[in-house]
């Protein structure tokens, strides 16, 4: 092989490929050679050619994972939902505080009163302590501005955290979260707003990487999605979608026929949702801290997902009401703990199926010859300690494209 291009070399790990039929895609002791920002090369330490011109760091056996990827947050917002949740802890549903003006709504009201600036601080502390565990791709979902200047301005500061911090950010267009206070009672015309105003500005700027809305009865009907899946499929946006988290409203089956990067959520998905998933490709992102933090029973149906071959993801789901955990580490140990995922599926679903939900399964999430080296070297052994050693697997070193970053 030709190793004269490599810049450096990680050998001695126990690396995690998240590829390959092995578990976890391990092999050890291995090595990782580097060059132009991108894996140039992985294999056996027994494979490495003798004679290299570029650094070579002795890993000690230490685990070596592709950077982990949060593929769906909401984490640009202003505003605190503790009402939220002394109400919740006193019984109230999650359509109930809705309804008596908490939730979504309160939120909008203070993301709007909040200065860009004011709300880049806020994310890049919430986006830092995620980097701070490895992550080294975010998706940052608008949806708490629902009008065209405020979701422009939750896009811009999310594509700004990208600029300002050593992460990779994916940004989607969340308009149709929820009805706007202007818009009670006129989801239809609110759509009709998303449609005409809110897409075709936002695809014009380019700050969008795709289109999610949220499908259920407290938000929308899937006959309004549509709509707004129809119009950014014209407008040559990828569409995903916030399903059947609370009821059934076959959402999940209406992702598929849009060919969406993924549904999200789930608990309460049925078969046929799941089969038309396994046929589109759509990756299912379960989120267990939003579970958690809701006190929900309903499980997904694991299952099902495994017996239709659907990929599996993880995500935090970080927001302030119904998900306020900075963790993509704690929600790994929540898959396995509270849905029963195996340590294993869990870490694919921050790997490549966390990639594959974000469109970006060709150039991340696995440790292969000629994918971007975004890399994570941990003081742990092995993959499953990230899963089940919560606060005590941490990185020691973080590399993107192939670089520390400065």
């Amino acid at each position: 092989m030709d190793t004269s291009a490599w810049t450096r070399v990680i050998s001695n790990a126990s690396v995690a490929s998240s590829a390959g039929t092995a578990p976890y895609g391990l092999f050890s002791p291995g090595a990782v050679g580097i060059a132009d920002g991108r894996i140039a090369w992985a294999g056996s330490d027994a494979d490495l050619p003798v004679h290299l011109r570029c650094p070579v760091e002795d890993a000690k056996g230490a685990l070596l994972t592709p950077g982990l990827i949060d593929c769906h947050t909401h984490l640009v917002w202003a505003g605190s939902r503790h009402r939220d949740f002394e109400q919740r802890l006193a019984g109230a549903s999650y359509a109930e505080i809705a309804k008596a003006g908490g939730g979504i709504a309160s939120t909008v009201k203070a993301t709007r009163n909040a200065s860009e600036d004011e709300l880049l601080a806020l994310a890049m502390k919430r986006a830092s302590r995620l980097i701070a565990e490895g992550v080294t791709t975010i998706e940052i979902k608008s949806g708490y501005g629902l009008d065209l200047a405020n979701e422009l301005k939750l896009l811009r500061v999310a594509r700004a955290v990208g600029e300002r911090l050593p992460v990779t950010v994916r940004t989607t267009l969340l308009a149709a979260h929820a009805v706007p206070p202007e818009y009670q009672g006129r989801a239809d015309d609110y759509i009709r707003y998303v449609c005409d105003e809110i897409l075709p500005a936002v695809a014009n700027a380019g700050l969008a990487d795709a289109v999610d809305a949220f499908c259920e009865t407290i938000a929308f009907t899937p006959a309004q999605v549509e709509r707004v899946f129809t119009c950014a499929r014209e407008l040559g946006l990828a569409v995903k979608l916030h399903a059947e988290q609370l009821s059934n409203q076959h959402g999940a089956a209406l992702a598929a026929r849009h060919g969406a990067l993924s549904a999200d959520h789930l608990e309460h998905v049925d078969e046929a949702g799941v089969r038309a998933m396994a046929a589109s490709g759509t990756v299912a992102v379960l989120l267990p801290a939003a579970f958690y933090f809701l006190r929900e029973t309903r499980l997904p149906p694991i299952k099902l997902l495994r017996r239709h071959g659907v990929p599996i993801a993880i995500a935090s789901d970080l927001n302030p009401g119904t998900a306020p955990i900075a963790s993509l580490l704690l929600n790994l140990n929540m898959a396995c703990t509270l849905f029963k995922l195996t340590p294993e599926e869990a870490f694919a679903g921050v790997t490549r199926h966390a990639a594959a939900a974000l469109g970006l399964g060709a150039e991340r999430g696995t440790i292969e010859a000629g994918k971007i080296a975004d890399l994570v070297l941990w003081d742990a052994g092995h993959p499953a300690e990230l899963a089940a050693q919560y606060g005590m697997a941490r990185p020691v070193k973080i590399l993107r494209s192939g670089e520390d970053p400065s």
